[in-house]
C-alpha cells in the first residue's frame, strides 16, 4: 500500500502484508476528543515516532534506539557480552528534540540522532537497511541488514486512544553483516551468526501508555532462522503485534500474556511467563542483564526496563514443537507519557 491515510483523511487499519510506502500523518484528519480539528502544528507535536533495531547472538546482545517525542528525543545503543556479563550503555537526550529525524516511509527512508560527537543513523532502501553508530566513548558499529530476501515484515496499524492510530512494522531474525568496534575488539557480525530485529513505530499514540514485549532472534540446530516479536498492553485494538518468522515465513499469534513480578523482592522469582490464546507459545524467560531508564519530566514521561536473557519451553505449531532451550533474547515493561 502506498499511503496510510486515505482521500478522506482516515487510518487504513489492519495488517498489511505489502507493508507501507508512506506514513503519511499530514493527511490525517485528526481531532481532539471532543471532536475539533486540530491544525499543521498540533499534528506535528503530537505525531510520535521510534526505531529499535537489535543484534542478537551467543557472543552479543546490542541495542539501538532513536526515539522522536517532538518535545525531547532520546537515543541509547548498549552493548552486552553474556558470557562475561560485560554491559555498557549510552544515553543521549536533546531537547525539543534538536538533531533528531526520523522519515516517514518505513523501507526506505532515514532516521538520525546527533549529539555532540555522537551519532546514530538508520537509512533504508534496495533491500538493505544500513546502521552506523559513531560514539565519543569509541563505540563503532557498522551493520547492514538484509531485507532483500524472503523479507515478510509484520506491519500492522490499529486505533490509538479514541482519536489516534498506532501504525507499527516489525521483523525479527534478519540476517546481518557489518562489524562492531567495542573496548579494543572488533566483534563481526557474520562469524558471530548475529541476527538482527527491527522495529519501526509511528503514530498519534495514546497520551499515556504502556508495554509489555518480547523478542527473540536465533538460528535453530537444523540451520533455520527464528524470529519473534510479542507484545500486551499498545496495539490491542482489534488487531495485535504478536508474530514468529521461521525463516522469513510469517506466522501470526493471537494475544499474548505477560506474567512477571515488576517489583520482586529477593524471594520472589524473576522469571517471565509468555502465554498466547491460540497455544503457539509457551515460554519462560529468565532475565540476565537488563537497561533501566526513569525519566519524569512532568509532560512527558517514561519508565522503561528492558531485560536481556534466556527462552525456554515450546513453540507449538501445525506441523512441529519447537524446543527453546536457553536462547538469547529480550523483553521489555515500558510506562510512557508522550
Amino acid at each position: 500500500m502506498n499511503k496510510l491515510i486515505d482521500q478522506h483523511g482516515e487510518a487504513q487499519f489492519g495488517m498489511f502484508e505489502q507493508g507501507v510506502k508512506h506514513i503519511n500523518y499530514m493527511d490525517f484528519n485528526l481531532r481532539n476528543a471532543m471532536g475539533n480539528s486540530q491544525g499543521s502544528f498540533a499534528k506535528k507535536l503530537k505525531f510520535n515516532q521510534f526505531q529499535f533495531i537489535s543484534f542478537t547472538c551467543e557472543q552479543l546482545i546490542v541495542g539501538i534506539a532513536i526515539v522522536d517525542l517532538k518535545i525531547a528525543s532520546n537515543c541509547f545503543v548498549y552493548v552486552y557480552h553474556p558470557s562475561s556479563g560485560e554491559f555498557e550503555e549510552f544515553s543521549f537526550t536533546n531537547l525539543f528534540a534538536m538533531s533528531t529525524y526520523i522519515d516517514t516511509k518505513p523501507n526506505s527512508g532515514k532516521a538520525h540522532f546527533h549529539k555532540g560527537a555522537n551519532s546514530v543513523t538508520i537509512s533504508a532502501g534496495s533491500g538493505l537497511r544500513k546502521v552506523t553508530v559513531c560514539l565519543k566513548a569509541g563505540l563503532k558499529i557498522h551493520a547492514v541488514i538484509d531485507e532483500s530476501i524472503n523479507y515478510n515484515p509484520l506491519a500492522v496499524c490499529a486505533r490509538a486512544g479514541f482519536t489516534g492510530f498506532h501504525f507499527t512494522q516489525k521483523a525479527a531474525a534478519l540476517p546481518c553483516s557489518g562489524t562492531i568496534e567495542w573496548r579494543d575488539n572488533c566483534i563481526n557480525l557474520e562469524q558471530v551468526k548475529a541476527l538482527a530485529s527491527v522495529d519501526w513505530s509511528a503514530g498519534f499514540m495514546r497520551r499515556e501508555t504502556f508495554w509489555n514485549w518480547g523478542s527473540l532472534a536465533c538460528t535453530l540446530a537444523d540451520g533455520r532462522r527464528l524470529g519473534l516479536n510479542l507484545a500486551a498492553g499498545v496495539v490491542e485494538t482489534g488487531f495485535t503485534e504478536n508474530a514468529l518468522w521461521l525463516d522469513g515465513t510469517l506466522i501470526k499469534i493471537d494475544m499474548v500474556d505477560f506474567k512477571f513480578k515488576r517489583y520482586a523482592d529477593k524471594h520472589d522469582s524473576t522469571k517471565w511467563q509468555l502465554r498466547s490464546n491460540d497455544g503457539i507459545i509457551k515460554l519462560t524467560f529468565e532475565p540476565v542483564g537488563k537497561r533501566q531508564d526513569k525519566t519524569n519530566l512532568l509532560i512527558i514521561a517514561s519508565n522503561f526496563t528492558q531485560h536481556f536473557g534466556r527462552f525456554y519451553g515450546q513453540i507449538t505449531l501445525e506441523n512441529e514443537v519447537i524446543t527453546l532451550n536457553g536462547e538469547w533474547g529480550l523483553t521489555e515493561d515500558h510506562y510512557a507519557k508522550w
